[in-house]
């Protein structure tokens, strides 16, 4: 479990969080999250799930399923041990990247028919994807795109962006966001 601290600061650096944000978000202080994050100290149970909740994640984030690592030593994600990201209603994403320390994120999501990413939202960064399986809309600025099985994309996150299912099966793709932003 020497991996846990890792990615409690590899999830609190995406998020653009200091320690003392998270610290005060979770009730814990500053010392003892930053022994947590260097593998010092160890979290109950009860202080992952207050850490977890701060960060917006499901404390399964921090345990992936099996008895392994969440990746082979930074370099490889097993399918069986992908972890899900909270997102929208109907959408679901998983994490391809090992971690969220890199300078990307890799995500491999998947739309139920009409889930939609909600109001448009904008923030730092590029994004690029390829549909897999499916039919995407995918609003960019003022422009509008329908998307089909391979057909891919690439924007500036800075833009408002949204995207939705308007198919009766699932969507799915793999989306590409630098810098992680989850």
């Amino acid at each position: 479990m020497g991996w846990i601290g890792p990615e409690i600061k590899s999830l609190r650096k995406a998020k653009g969080l200091s320690l003392q944000a998270l610290a005060q978000a979770c009730g814990k202080s500053i010392g003892f999250l930053s022994q947590v994050e260097r593998g010092i100290s160890q979290a109950t149970i009860s202080d992952l799930h207050a850490i977890a909740q701060a960060l917006g994640v499901q404390i399964n984030w921090f345990f992936p399923p099996g008895d392994a690592a969440p990746s082979d030593g930074g370099t490889v994600v097993r399918k069986a041990q992908r972890r899900q990201l909270p997102f929208a209603s109907g959408i679901a994403d998983f994490l391809l990247s090992p971690n969220l320390d890199g300078p990307l994120e890799l995500l491999w999501s998947v739309m139920e028919p009409g889930a939609d990413s909600g109001e448009a939202y904008r923030h730092a960064g590029d994004e690029a994807g390829v549909v897999i399986r499916g039919r995407l809309e995918l609003w960019v600025g003022t422009q509008f795109f329908a998307l089909a099985e391979g057909d891919s994309f690439s924007f500036a996150s800075t833009l408002p962006h949204r995207y939705r299912n308007p198919g009766d099966t699932r969507t799915e793709l793999v989306w590409v966001v630098t810098p992680p932003s989850y």
